[in-house]
């Protein structure tokens, strides 16, 4: 066998063995993330920029809605970075729930915030794409860029073509996001690459309340659903019995 032969067998090799050792590393983090997050209760994940400062109205708006859904019982899941993330995760610290940081290894920008009690860190954007989608009851949109904006039309997609049941996804800002609604229903929705139905799928909110509103209603039809599949309390649903009783009491308080 001439020397060439040999150098081209030898890396076909290594690359044929990096991508097995690839698949082996995104096991792993798979299996990783479905053992901590297992027993993640109800659970509501934030998304937004991480770029959004401390006196940025949308980082205080962001702390509130997380603070107040945090007082109610649900766990908080962000990406784990600054900006919106580490807003709500510091609201979900102080308001005492679980907060929970998916964190991802890129160049610039991300940094763990200091406001996570179970932070994990992901190599492979897909694999924590699973992680923020599986635990949440909702999405919880603030303004943001390409991440955000990944995150949002991949749910959309996974609605949309029947992958995933439908939840709450909630846009907040409505100055931020109502142009974007305005080209799906003047430009996507008459070209026909959109059904008008599709543009329902999101809701637009400018208060923590209303947030807050929407991911118990959406806490209802979760419980009745589990209730009728199971037949019997599991320890999810426990939890969720007592993030209804607690909204209930409050808006009787």
């Amino acid at each position: 066998m001439s020397k060439d032969n040999s150098l081209r067998i030898i890396e076909e090799l290594k690359l044929r063995q990096g991508d097995t050792w690839r698949v082996l590393k995104i096991m792993s983090e798979f299996v990783q993330g479905f053992d901590e997050l297992a027993n993640v209760g109800p659970a509501v994940t934030f998304f937004g920029s991480s770029r959004a400062k401390e006196e940025d109205k949308y980082y205080r708006l962001a702390y509130e809605t997380a603070f107040n859904l945090g007082k109610l019982g649900y766990a908080i899941i962000t990406g784990g970075g600054p900006g919106i993330m580490e807003a709500a995760n510091r609201g979900a610290h102080d308001s005492g729930t679980l907060s929970v940081g998916l964190n991802i290894e890129i160049p610039t920008e991300q940094h763990p915030n200091k406001y996570q009690n179970l932070s994990l860190k992901f190599d492979y954007f897909f694999v924590r794409k699973v992680m923020l989608l599986k635990y949440s009851l909702a999405y919880v949109i603030f303004p943001g860029g390409f991440g955000t904006f990944d995150e949002l039309f991949e749910a959309l997609t996974l609605i949309q073509t029947g992958k995933s049941y439908k939840f709450p996804l909630i846009l907040f800002g409505s100055e931020f996001w109502s142009p974007l609604l305005d080209y799906m229903k003047k430009v996507m929705v008459p070209a026909g690459t959109i059904g008008e139905k599709d543009v329902g799928l999101m809701s637009l909110v400018d208060s923590p309340q209303e947030v807050v509103d929407l991911v118990y209603e959406r806490s209802k039809e979760k419980y009745r659903y589990l209730e009728e599949y199971y037949g019997e309390v599991t320890s999810f649903m426990e939890k969720l019995r007592r993030i209804l009783k607690n909204h209930e009491a409050l808006a009787h308080s």
